[in-house]
């Protein structure tokens, strides 16, 4: 059975923010993100990297369950370390990640700018993107690459006894602490043998424009792939942008002030959310154009998704066309420290839970770093019951840029 894939990856690319201040209402006045063409053409193509990694983990992992990832914190990762590479190594990465081949300092003032503003297009909803180094005792990293990462990225660096316990102690006390406990930890020990650890992490919360009320919530049938399971359906009857085509419907449900949303697309009879993930791989989210406010009675699962990608990482990163950086022999990255790196390991973890009130989603990447050898429809209500397998994406209004994609399959 083939799982629903919630990926976060919240790529907006910020040229210039207009000034927003927040009116004493319940809800917050929106401050939508302002983008240069360029960084625009940024958000287009990381948002392709996003939709192309969600096609990647389907095809991977063909086990049924439901997952979430964050591609955008795959990409703040793998953007750090490019800050130090060149080559065929930096051009992997950038052409992978969307940007294309430009300057490193326009990859870092965009990341920078989505740190500062994606926060304040809606300041009743939680977001935070946050980034550390993790430094071996015995390696000393280059100023330049360091005032780099402090600069755009607010990552600053800690020097530690890879060789100790401690070590992973803290890495993963950083973690819980910029996930609010949802990524309680990340690694296990720490090899003594690595540079450095490069970490990113995304937390969201944010609660619904209308909430569900959990009076309607009723355990009802989900239609899974292979028959069916019994889970809490939230219920309620209201007005959304709503599509319709031959291979899926798909409604958008705002957070807070609607700069935020959860866009759940649901596969026709007869289709799967491998169809649609397959259909988003290559049109993107051009179909958010063909969205139309209707009147919606919509049921949607109450559920927990948690998601780890240990083991198999590098692979996907491979098989997306970064491969340099990953080969000791082959990677050229020597301006993070007076030898040349490679990324030795690489790894995210992510959850994400919805309930009536809204969603709350973390997810924390890193990666090792080791020393390398050298027609209109009737104005009527619709029915949208999302009582079997589907996708979801959750992004920015103003921008498009996505935070989380996920599949749920009921599993």
């Amino acid at each position: 059975m083939k799982k629903f894939f919630l990926l976060l990856c919240a790529i907006a690319m910020i040229g210039g923010v207009s000034s927003c201040k927040q009116k004493k209402t319940e809800k917050a006045e929106p401050c939508p993100i302002t983008l240069n063409d360029e960084q625009r053409q940024f958000v287009d193509g990381n948002n392709s990297f996003s939709l192309s990694f969600l096609k990647e983990m389907d095809d991977w992992d063909i086990n049924g369950k439901s997952f979430v990832y964050s591609p955008l914190s795959i990409t703040y990762v793998l953007s750090m370390v490019n800050d130090a590479a060149e080559g065929i190594t930096s051009m992997e990465m950038q052409n992978t990640l969307g940007f294309g081949i430009v300057e490193k300092s326009k990859i870092n003032d965009f990341c920078k700018i989505l740190i500062d503003s994606l926060p304040m297009a809606d300041r009743n909803i939680q977001l935070q993107i946050a980034n550390a180094v993790f430094v071996n005792k015995n390696y000393t990293l280059k100023k330049q690459f360091l005032q780099n990462l402090n600069k755009y990225y607010s990552a600053d660096a800690e020097s530690l006894d890879f060789s100790s316990r401690s070590a992973a102690s803290s890495i993963n006390k950083w973690c819980k602490k910029q996930t609010n406990g949802l990524i309680p930890s990340i690694i296990d020990e720490t090899n003594p043998d690595f540079v450095s650890y490069l970490l990113n992490a995304v937390y969201f919360k944010a609660e619904w424009a209308e909430p569900f009320e959990e009076s309607d919530t009723e355990t009802d049938t989900f239609y899974t792939a292979d028959g069916y399971v019994m889970l809490p359906l939230m219920h309620q009857h209201n007005r959304y942008s709503y599509v319709q085509n031959q291979l899926f419907a798909a409604v958008d449900i705002p957070y807070g002030n609607g700069q935020w949303s959860m866009t759940v697309v649901l596969p026709e009879e007869g289709k799967d959310v491998s169809d649609v993930i397959d259909f988003l791989s290559k049109e993107h989210l051009a179909f958010l154009d063909t969205l139309r406010e209707r009147s919606v009675d919509l049921k949607l699962p109450r559920f927990e998704t948690k998601s780890s990608t240990e083991g198999y990482l590098i692979d996907i990163m491979q098989n997306m066309g970064i491969r340099y950086v990953f080969d000791k022999d082959l990677s050229d990255v020597p301006n993070m420290c007076d030898r040349n790196v490679y990324i030795g390991m690489m790894k995210q973890d992510a959850r994400i839970m919805v309930n009536e009130e809204g969603a709350e989603a973390a997810a924390v990447t890193i990666v090792g770093i080791a020393e390398s050898s050298c027609a209109p429809m009737p104005e009527e209500p619709v029915l949208f019951y999302a009582n079997r397998p589907f996708v979801y994406i959750i992004r920015e209004a103003s921008t498009n840029a996505i935070l989380f994609v996920g599949r749920y399959t009921g599993k």
